[in-house]
């Protein structure tokens, strides 16, 4: 596999994530609109990455973020600490006590059951991290000198402002210069994109991004929604895609962008809010790698299973350099981490292996 990492020994970071993180904030077993409490969390699709990469893994990640400096912002800080993700890349921005230029961001998450789906209410305009602007974060310094051998970002991040998307694309250009391998969420949300161009203005963007992206993560309709990619035969939002579109659609992103080394996607059939079949598959070397499957998986909470799932991955790809383990690895601790509440994994690299070699689920005593 075409992945140069860079040397261990000579970076500060296997990997850091570009990225917001919000506060989340959880009913429960409640709804949003009715709860007078809430459990408080700390996610956002990219810092979930480098969570899972610490937490799990147990490799070295960093998060480049910023945060408003009031009592939430240190909130999060604490909750980013207690996941072990290096907080020292976190810009912090004066508070001006209202929140008129900068603030932190929040997300109300209500988790589905049966025939309920799953609700999430985010309040996050004017964050602190989408004013961040070109030049604001010395990537010379991080890459340079500190060392990382691992960038992931992704598209809820680029989607958060002009600003945001100038900010990835300079991310990974920097990235690029001293030879550190750049993943790369697609992460489609229509309701993101709404505001500042719709699915035009997504596409131009992350055209552009995706020119410097080694291994491009997506699902079932993000290559259309994002990069403008079409199988021929099949609805436009490929929700009818079977596994010869699949393989179509990967064919035609490699055509389109010869600088992606690895292509992965997760594969959901939701049955009810509760009960997903789940699996994924991977390009690398020209050929396609089919994970484990778990149909009728059963989901606590399927907020960042699919962040689990890249970060699974990328410790694969980065520890074993095999495709096969890596989206294996990935699709374990992606189903392992929706059996959890929260955005962030609860798994360890214990059950994931044990479940990678084919573990059941009885009691361990």
């Amino acid at each position: 596999m075409d992945l140069k990492l860079r040397p261990k020994e000579e970076c500060k970071f296997d990997e850091i994530s570009l990225g917001e993180i919000m506060l989340r904030l959880d009913p429960g077993e409640g709804r949003i609109k009715t709860s007078r409490t809430f459990r408080a969390w700390e996610g956002g699709g990219e810092y979930n990455v480098a969570r899972g990469l610490r937490r799990c893994f147990g490799m070295r990640t960093g998060v480049v973020t910023a945060f408003a400096e009031n009592e939430v912002g240190y909130l999060l800080e604490d909750l980013i600490l207690q996941g072990g993700v290096d907080t020292s890349l976190i810009r912090w921005v004066p508070f001006d006590g209202i929140g008129r230029s900068v603030r932190n961001g929040l997300n109300f998450v209500e988790r589905g059951y049966g025939i309920r789906g799953a609700v999430s209410t985010s309040d996050r305009g004017n964050t602190a991290i989408s004013q961040l602007k070109p030049g604001d974060v010395d990537w010379d310094y991080i890459f340079g000198t500190l060392g990382v051998r691992w960038l992931h970002t992704g598209g809820i991040y680029a989607a958060l402002s002009e600003n945001s998307a100038a900010v990835a694309l300079e991310a990974v250009k920097a990235a690029k210069k001293y030879g550190t391998v750049v993943s790369y969420d697609l992460n489609y949300r229509a309701s993101l994109w709404k505001g500042i161009g719709g699915q035009e203005k997504a596409q131009e963007v992350n055209k552009e991004i995706a020119k410097y992206i080694d291994v491009m993560i997506g699902n079932e309709e993000d290559f259309t929604a994002c990069l403008g990619l079409e199988v021929e035969g099949n609805d436009k939002d490929l929700k009818s895609l079977n596994m010869d579109g699949y393989y179509k659609m990967i064919e035609a992103a490699t055509k389109a962008y010869p600088n992606f080394k690895v292509i992965a996607t997760t594969l959901r059939t939701v049955k009810t809010a509760t009960v997903n079949d789940w699996k994924a598959i991977c390009w690398a070397d020209g050929q396609i790698y089919k994970s484990m499957e778990f149909p009728g998986l059963e989901i606590l909470d399927r907020v960042g299973g699919g962040d689990s799932f890249a970060s699974g991955l990328i410790y694969g790809l980065m520890t074993f350099g095999d495709a096969q383990q890596a989206v294996n690895y990935g699709v374990v601790h992606g189903a392992l981490a929706m059996t959890t509440p929260g955005d962030t994994s609860m798994a360890s690299l214990k059950e994931v292996e044990a479940k990678v070699h084919g573990a059941g689920a009885r009691v361990q005593r």
